[in-house]
C-alpha cells in the first residue's frame, strides 16, 4: 500500500485538470498515480508541472533542446540507478520504442555498465554522466570535456537538471511506495540483475 494514497475518482474539474499528463500517452491510460499523488499538494504540483512540460512536451523553441532519445536514456538510467521501478516502467512503456531504444538497451539501463557494448559511444557518455552524478554528486573533468564536445552549454545545463529532477521523482515514488502502473514495464528479474553485477 502506498504511504500517501493518490486521489481517486470522482475528480473535481480542478483535479481533472491537474492530473493530466504533459504529453499525450498512447495507448490511452487512466491518470497516473504520480500525478494523482502530486494532486495532494496543489501548490507544489503547479510549481513542478511546467518543468515536466518543458522536458516532455515543450513547443518548438519553448521546450527542451535535448533529443527525446537523449532525454530517455538519462531518465531511464537515473530511475534504474535509484531503484524507481515505477518511473522507469512508465517511461520505458511510454517512450522507449518511440525514441529508438532496443530491448537490449532498455535492459542495459538497469543491468548494464556504462560501457555496455549495446550502446554507441555517444550514448555511453550519457550513462557515464548519470553514473558519476549518482555515485559522487559531481562529474570528472574528462567526462565533462567529452560531453562538451557533443552537447551545447544549454544542453549540458538541461542534462544536469534533468538528472536531478528524475532523482527527485525517484525519491517520491520510492518514499511513498507508489504502486506500479499495471500497464508499465517491470525491471528485469532479480536473478538477471544479480548476474549482471558479477
Amino acid at each position: 500500500m502506498p504511504r500517501i494514497k493518490p486521489i481517486e475518482p470522482p475528480y473535481t474539474p480542478e483535479q481533472e485538470r491537474r492530473i493530466q499528463p504533459p504529453t499525450n500517452r498512447a495507448p490511452k491510460v487512466p491518470p497516473l498515480a504520480i500525478f494523482r499523488t502530486f494532486a495532494r499538494h496543489p501548490l507544489l504540483q503547479d510549481s513542478i508541472k511546467s518543468l515536466g512540460k518543458f522536458y516532455l512536451a515543450g513547443e518548438i523553441g519553448k521546450g527542451s533542446l535535448l533529443s527525446p532519445r537523449d532525454r530517455e536514456i538519462v531518465v531511464d538510467r537515473v530511475c534504474a540507478r535509484c531503484g524507481s521501478e515505477y518511473e522507469w516502467g512508465v517511461h520505458v512503456a511510454s517512450f522507449a520504442k518511440a525514441v529508438g531504444l532496443t530491448d537490449a538497451q532498455v535492459a542495459a539501463t538497469v543491468l548494464g555498465r556504462a560501457d555496455d557494448p549495446t550502446w554507441p559511444a555517444r550514448d555511453q557518455l550519457l550513462l557515464r554522466f548519470v553514473d558519476e552524478l549518482h555515485d559522487g554528486g559531481a562529474l570528472s573533468d574528462g567526462l565533462w570535456h567529452a560531453m562538451a564536445a557533443e552537447w551545447s552549454e544549454r544542453q549540458l545545463i538541461e542534462l544536469l537538471i534533468l538528472a536531478g529532477w528524475y532523482h527527485a521523482i525517484a525519491y517520491l515514488t520510492n518514499g511513498v511506495r507508489m504502486e506500479l502502473e499495471p500497464w508499465a514495464m517491470r525491471f528485469p528479474p532479480t536473478e538477471a540483475r544479480a548476474q549482471a553485477a558479477l
